[in-house]
């Protein structure tokens, strides 16, 4: 089965990794809900397409990754945009989404387009990157979840600071507080982040799901809780053709040949 038509996003498989660029650059990527709806789409079936087991999702333009909300469709439609707060979001889609999701950043990286890097499970990012919570700035608070996922990653003083100030970061302060985990040159970006793509995607689909599960579930449990659903899931992997073909492999000193059962 092929990728889902979307009409704002370029999507491309290749070498068993999913390509997703918004393609909004006169908007700078900004998420209105159609493209909330195309990477939702996008990203449900990678979770069940044999021929994906890796997302990178980056902006088309080279200005922005995203640039958040798109704050003109909010003000012509203010009763649309609170109802979809209660809705499933795109965050939540990159969180349940069975494939690792990585988050190429290039340009600002602000709002709902910091938060959706922030849901993203490993984030790349160029030195003219800029990241940020503005939304204070506006009268509002963030929405996405990064008043959660923020703290998290850079401590609950450095996410206060960001959030209360609404300040723009650059790339190089944002990979030193945590919330950019690889920095490259910008020239080097693609390359850097399709290599770390490619390491992903030589091992099992299954394992891939199970650790990222395991992993995430660490914000969520307690110590015990989390070991206990790390064992549980060892064990289903253990039960799959993948873990007796990398078992095989490693004896025989060659590379697994993993088929996703």
């Amino acid at each position: 089965m092929s990728a889902p038509e979307t009409a704002n996003l370029l999507v491309e498989v290749v070498d068993l990794i999913a390509r997703v660029q918004i393609n909004r650059p006169e908007k700078r990527n900004a998420l209105d809900t159609a493209t909330r709806a195309d990477l939702m789409a996008v990203l449900d079936w990678s979770s069940s397409s044999d021929e994906v087991r890796v997302v990178v999702i980056s902006g088309a333009g080279g200005r922005a990754f995203a640039s958040g909300a798109d704050l003109t469709e909010a003000a012509d439609d203010p009763t649309s945009t609170r109802a979809m707060l209660f809705e499933r979001r795109i965050y939540d889609a990159v969180a349940e989404c069975a494939r690792p999701v990585v988050a190429m950043v290039d340009g600002f990286c602000v709002g709902g387009g910091c938060e959706l890097a922030m849901s993203a499970d490993i984030r790349v990012a160029s030195m003219r990157s800029k990241f940020g919570q503005p939304e204070i700035s506006l009268g509002i608070i963030p929405g996405g979840g990064a008043t959660q996922r923020l703290p998290r990653l850079v401590g609950i003083g450095q996410a206060m600071r960001l959030i209360l100030t609404g300040e723009i970061i650059g790339a190089a302060e944002a990979h030193a507080l945590g919330l950019v985990d690889i920095l490259v040159a910008t020239e080097d970006l693609h390359q850097r982040t399709l290599e770390l793509c490619s390491a992903i995607a030589r091992n099992s689909p299954i394992a891939l799901g199970l650790a990222k599960q395991a992993v995430r579930a660490s914000f969520e449990r307690g110590l015990g809780e989390g070991v206990a659903l790390e064992r549980d899931l060892l064990c289903r992997a253990l039960a799959t053709e993948d873990a007796t073909e990398g078992i095989a492999a490693f004896r025989e000193k060659r590379a697994p040949e993993f088929r996703g059962r």
